[in-house]
């Protein structure tokens, strides 16, 4: 989000999905929709049945690869390394919308002089991409006539993940593959609603609207709204949280809907910091592994079918959600509990209900203002920004950059001049290998809410590697083995997955309590983010079952 609100002010994806099937090429960076955002990547197969070439930039030649016209795999970490040369290829071949460029964006002679070094040659020493591959890719992204560019936490769950975005924005600009029908970047979000909480003000820096927190015409809008006054300063996001956790600063912590103990980085670091609160509330459907951790547990009915409101998916798109069943008993609604809290704290909180709970959004967010139930329900969904009721879908952001008046293109999309650094965990003889996490198609997130459920696709969690590796450490498909980094150990056994390159490891996140990936991954995360660095650990393997006898 903050990349994207860097270079173009909004915090969005500019595009829609029914424009992704009208496109010519598809770049999926750093994503495994296929898996991952299956709705969306139902979209890319009309586009491939049409016509368009899909490539896939990945370490792993995921089930999302399988379906590319070519797989680019690179080594972890080296995203930014790959984008300047594909920048610094567009530019030396004269493929870069010269007028675009001009009118519309700044900072484009630093750009060219930040990707200037970054020749094919050295960017296939750096990523391991052959620089034939490399030239294809830039070619045929340059060249097409509509273009779109996706990514997802592959890009985003890095020390450098905003950078990482910027790099790819610059190919988006540089090329003039946004503000127009069919071409635009895609940021798939990590999980359903992800945009809506942003929306909603579900970040440190950000308001109801997603203003920001300094932004002085916006806070007194909600002034007015909440009767009270707005402190103009950030809050902290989640890393943070847990480092004023262990100065001993946070004291008490209240949870919604989130599963720390399990899904934070470094989880035998975390879950002594949260033990080690004064008092810890969670507010959960399940009891998950944080909620049995708590002093006070509040069960939620937040399950979809159980509530009424809003989500808004990763094309800005605001979906009426509707209750189909009661919740169990003495669980209650999200709203019921913090109004409740907000009561017994001497609040003056009415009780109300989701649609009240909208409005009142609606009301200090003029993107927002034209969507109410009744403009939702006959649409079947709208794109923000909707600022009367009888706006009309808005498929692509951005259009005011193309405008022909300088006066009407606004802010110019900048350029970022962004540099590579490789991963903070390095490879060493002690911890030769790359760990790398993803998801799986039939699971979803800890597994609190499906891992209680086997499917036909369930085969168990395993550590995934390549079957060169796995030769070289004397291992064979089940073998039991221990993986270790600079944090700690987990045991699991051994799948062989040819589509993995030499050197890379892969784990599923959704099952912790039988394979805790997290124990491994480093707190290390991006500066301006707060994210982690769950994309690239360093860890070694070993044999954990006896070696079996030959006779």
């Amino acid at each position: 989000m903050i990349g994207l609100i860097t270079a173009f002010g909004a915090s969005g994806g500019t595009s829609s999905y029914a424009e992704v099937e009208n496109t010519d090429v598809i770049v999926l960076w750093g994503s495994n929709a296929r898996e991952a955002h299956p709705i969306f990547f139902h979209h890319v197969l009309k586009a491939l049945h049409r016509g368009a070439r899909l490539y896939v930039v990945d370490p792993r030649r995921t089930p999302t690869a399988r379906f590319a016209d070519r797989w680019i795999g690179l080594n972890v970490g080296t995203d930014i390394a790959l984008a300047h040369a594909v920048g610094r290829e567009i530019i030396a071949s004269g493929l870069h919308h010269s007028e675009f460029v001009a009118n519309a964006t700044q900072g484009f002679e630093e750009y060219r002089a930040c990707v200037e070094p970054w020749t094919l040659e050295r960017a296939e020493q750096v990523t391991g991409v052959p620089a034939e591959a490399i030239r294809e890719l830039t070619h045929a992204y340059a060249t097409a006539a509509h273009a779109q560019l996706g990514w997802t936490l592959g890009i985003t769950e890095h020390i450098t993940g905003v950078d990482n975005v910027l790099a790819l924005i610059n190919l988006s600009i540089l090329t003039g593959h946004v503000g127009r029908p069919y071409s635009g970047v895609q940021p798939l979000r990590g999980q359903n609603n992800v945009q809506g909480g942003g929306d909603m003000g579900a970040l440190p820096n950000r308001l109801p609207g997603f203003r920001d927190v300094e932004d002085t015409e916006a806070r007194a809008r909600l002034d007015r709204v909440w009767g009270t006054s707005i402190p103009p300063r950030n809050g902290m996001h989640l890393t943070s949280m847990f480092e004023a956790m262990e100065r001993k600063e946070l004291r008490a912590v209240y949870v919604v809907g989130e599963n720390p103990a399990q899904s934070e980085p470094n989880s035998g670091h975390v879950v002594p910091l949260l033990e080690g609160l004064d008092h810890l509330v969670v507010q959960d459907l399940f009891l998950t592994r944080t909620a049995q951790l708590a002093d006070v547990v509040l069960p939620a009915s937040a399950a979809w079918c159980e509530s009424e409101g809003t989500v808004t998916n990763s094309e800005r798109r605001v979906q009426r959600v509707r209750k189909a069943v009661e919740p169990p008993s003495g669980a209650r609604d999200d709203i019921d509990i913090i109004t409740a809290l907000a009561q017994a704290l001497g609040a003056d909180w009415p009780d109300q209900t989701a649609q009240q709970v909208w409005d009142e959004l609606r009301s200090v967010s003029p993107d927002h203002f034209g969507m109410t139930y009744e403009h939702l329900e006959a649409a079947g969904g709208l794109q923000w920004p909707c600022p009367s009721t009888d706006r009309e879908e808005v498929p692509y952001l951005h259009a005011r950059l193309w405008a022909a008046e300088p006066a009407d293109r606004g802010r110019p999309a900048p350029f970022s001049s962004v540099e590579w650094k490789p991963p903070l965990d390095a490879l060493d003889a002690d911890f030769p290998l790359r760990l790398t996490t993803g998801r799986r198609l039939d699971s979803y997130n800890t597994g609190v809410q499906s891992g209680a459920f086997s499917t036909p696709l369930d085969a168990g969690e395993t550590v995934d590697m390549n079957p060169d590796d796995a030769s070289a450490h004397a291992l064979a498909e089940g073998d039991r083995v221990r993986v270790s980094s600079r944090r700690g150990s987990i045991e699991g056994p051994v799948h062989l997955d040819p589509s993995l390159r030499p050197g890379l490891v892969f784990m599923s996140i959704h099952a912790p309590d039988v394979l805790d990936v997290n124990v491994l991954v480093s707190e290390a995360s991006d500066p301006r983010s707060g994210v982690a660095e769950f994309k690239a650990t360093a860890v070694r393997v070993e044999r954990a079952d006896p070696v079996p006898s030959h006779t």
